[in-house]
C-alpha cells in the first residue's frame, strides 16, 4: 500500500455503527476522521431474532450518511464488518442486501472469534510494542469478547454472548436500576463468562485493558469524577454501582462525564464489567486506544500488501487437520485456477486473482469431510467448513467455500446458491471440471483444452477438446459427458466439443 493512501473501516456493532478513516503512512495509520452514531440495532431484535423495521431503517440510514462521507474510496480502500447482532438475526440479508447498496461497500459478518482477533490487532497497533502478556476485554453490546495476546499475536480467544444492550434489556427493562437488578444481572454474566476462569486467569496476563465503548465511558465518568485516568479500578465500579443505585433509573442518572447515548445501557454494561473484574480476579484495566475498527484498518493494509492474509494459514491448518491428500489438493487447485482463468479472461486482475485464491482454498478443502466418512464426504465438509472457526474469513467467505465443497461433485440441485451469481458458477463449474480431469490422482493432459463463457446466449460454457482428446481419456470423456447432464437441471448450460 502507498504511503498516503486513505483507507476505511465501517463497524456496525449492536449499540453503535462507526466510521473510522484513516492515512496510512510508512506502516502506520494516522487518523483523518472518525464518526460514531448510536443506532442500537441490538435492542431490535424480537423473540424471533428477527431486526424490526424500525431498527434497519436506523441502520440504513446511518450507512447512507457513511456513504456520502466514502464517495471517491475504491473497493480496496474500505472494509465495513458486522458483529453480534447481524451473526443472530434471521432477516440479516434483507438488511445486507440494501445496507451494501446505501453504503456502496460489501458489508462482512464476522464471526465471534475473528472479531476478537481484529479487536486484539486493533489494540496492540496502538500500544507500545512489548514483550508483556495482556489480556484485552470488549464489552460490546450483544456480545463481549476475550483475548489474551503478546505483541501482536493473539494466542487465545473467544466470544460470548454477552453484553450491555442484551443485559440491559433483560435486567433493566424501564431503566431502573435496583440492588437486586444488578445482583441477579451479575450473577447471570457470571454463569455465561465462567469457563473464562481457567484460561484468562490472573497469572495468565501482566496487564488487563478494556477496548471499546462500556470500558471507555467508566473510564471517562470515573475520571471526571476524580479518580486516576484513563483506568478502571475495582474501587471505582463499586463507587459508580453504587451511584447508580442511588440515582434509582437511568433517567435520574446524573453523572459528569456520561454521554447520553450511553446511559440507557450502563446498567448492562457495568453488570458485565463487574463480573470480569470477579471472575478474573482484575483489580485495575486500562483503557485501550485501538478497537475493532483499528484491527480492521489494520488488517486491510496486511491483504493489501499480501503480508499476514491468515486466510491461507486458516487452510492449511484445516487442510492439516483433516489429513486432506495434499498432492492431490494442490494438482486440482492448479486446474481449477487455470480453467477459471480461460473462462473469466475479461476480469480485472486484482478480482481475477481473489477468484482464483477462492478456487484455491477450496481445492485443498474439497475432501475435508472424508476423516468423517467416504460416503457423502462433500456433505461433510460443507458442514465443517460451515461451522469452523477460520481466522481471517467472513461468515459470507466461510459459506461461499462450503457451497464450493459441497457442490464440487454429485447433483447440483442440492445446492442453495444464487445460481444468478456467473462468478460463483464459474467457480463452480472449474472445480468440477477440475475433479473430473483430476480423478485418477495424477497430472491430467491439459493439452488443447479451452474453456470459455459463452455471452451470446449468456448462460452457457464452452469446453473445446483437440481431436484425440476423447480416444486418449476415455474414463474422463465419460465424466464429461456425465458434467454436462448435470449442468442441464440447472440455469446454465455445458457444451463440449470434440468428444
Amino acid at each position: 500500500m502507498q504511503n498516503g493512501t486513505l483507507i476505511a473501516a465501517v463497524d456496525l456493532g449492536s449499540n453503535s455503527f462507526r466510521l473510522e478513516i484513516g492515512r496510512f503512512d510508512h506502516g502506520r495509520i494516522h487518523r483523518i476522521e472518525y464518526i460514531k452514531e448510536t443506532v442500537r440495532q441490538g435492542s431490535g431484535l424480537d423473540e424471533d431474532r428477527n431486526l424490526s423495521p424500525q431498527a434497519m431503517q436506523r441502520g440504513w440510514d446511518c450507512l447512507a450518511r457513511f456513504g456520502e462521507r466514502l464517495a471517491g474510496f475504491g473497493k480496496t480502500q474500505v472494509r465495513a464488518v458486522a458483529t453480534q447482532t447481524l451473526r443472530e438475526a434471521v432477516n440479516r440479508e434483507e438488511f445486507l442486501k440494501r445496507g451494501q447498496k446505501t453504503l456502496g461497500f460489501p458489508i462482512d459478518v464476522i464471526a465471534g472469534r475473528e472479531e476478537a482477533r481484529l479487536i486484539y490487532q486493533g489494540v496492540a497497533h496502538l500500544l507500545s510494542q512489548s514483550d508483556q502478556r495482556r489480556l484485552v476485554v470488549d464489552i460490546g453490546g450483544r456480545s463481549t469478547e476475550i483475548i489474551l495476546g503478546q505483541g501482536l499475536e493473539a494466542r487465545t480467544l473467544e466470544s460470548y454472548q454477552v453484553g450491555s444492550v442484551a443485559w440491559s434489556m433483560r435486567y433493566f427493562p424501564e431503566g431502573q436500576f435496583t440492588a437486586r437488578a444488578f445482583e441477579q444481572a451479575e450473577i447471570a454474566a457470571k454463569a455465561v463468562l465462567e469457563e473464562t476462569v481457567n484460561t484468562y486467569h490472573s497469572g495468565a496476563w501482566d496487564t488487563a485493558y478494556g477496548s471499546s465503548g462500556t470500558i471507555n465511558a467508566v473510564c471517562e465518568v470515573l475520571t471526571a469524577a476524580g479518580w486516576p485516568p484513563g483506568v478502571v479500578t475495582r474501587a471505582g465500579l463499586n463507587w459508580l454501582l453504587d451511584r447508580l443505585i442511588k440515582a434509582q433509573s437511568a433517567e435520574r442518572l446524573k453523572l459528569e462525564g456520561m454521554k447520553e447515548d450511553r446511559r440507557p445501557v450502563i446498567g448492562g454494561g457495568i453488570s458485565v464489567l463487574r463480573a470480569v473484574f470477579d471472575l478474573l480476579d482484575i483489580d485495575q484495566m486500562e483503557a485501550a486506544q485501538g478497537a475493532l475498527r483499528h484491527g480492521v484498518l489494520y488488517d486491510l493494509v496486511d491483504r493489501d500488501e499480501g503480508l499476514t492474509d491468515l486466510r491461507t494459514t486458516s487452510v492449511q491448518r484445516l487442510a492439516h487437520n483433516f489429513n486432506t491428500d495434499s498432492v492431490q489438493a494442490k494438482r486440482l487447485s492448479k486446474v481449477a485456477q487455470h480453467l477459471f482463468a480461460m473462462a473469466a479472461c475479461e476480469l480485472p486482475l486484482a478480482e481475477l486473482t481473489s477468484m482464483q485464491c477462492q478456487l484455491a482454498w477450496a481445492a485443498q478443502l474439497h475432501e475435508v469431510g472424508s476423516q468423517i466418512s467416504h460416503n457423502y464426504y462433500h456433505r461433510h465438509g460443507a458442514y465443517i467448513l460451515d461451522n469452523a472457526d477460520a481466522p481471517g474469513f467472513t461468515v459470507d467467505e466461510m459459506h461461499r467455500l462450503s457451497l464450493l465443497v459441497l457442490g464440487h461433485r454429485g447433483k447440483l440441485r442440492k445446492l442453495e446458491a444464487d445460481f444468478e451469481d456467473r462468478l460463483f458458477v464459474q467457480q463452480l463449474l472449474c472445480l468440477r471440471l477440475a475433479v473430473i480431469l483430476c480423478h485418477a490422482r495424477r497430472d491430467p493432459d491439459l493439452k488443447g483444452l479451452q474453456l470459455k463463457w459463452d455471452s451470446a446466449p449468456g448462460r452457457r460454457f464452452l469446453l473445446n477438446c483437440r481431436a484425440g482428446w476423447a480416444d486418449a481419456f476415455p474414463q474422463s470423456a465419460y465424466l464429461l459427458q456425465e458434467e454436462v447432464l448435470a449442468w442441464q437441471k440447472t440455469p446454465w448450460s455445458l457444451v463440449i466439443a470434440g468428444l
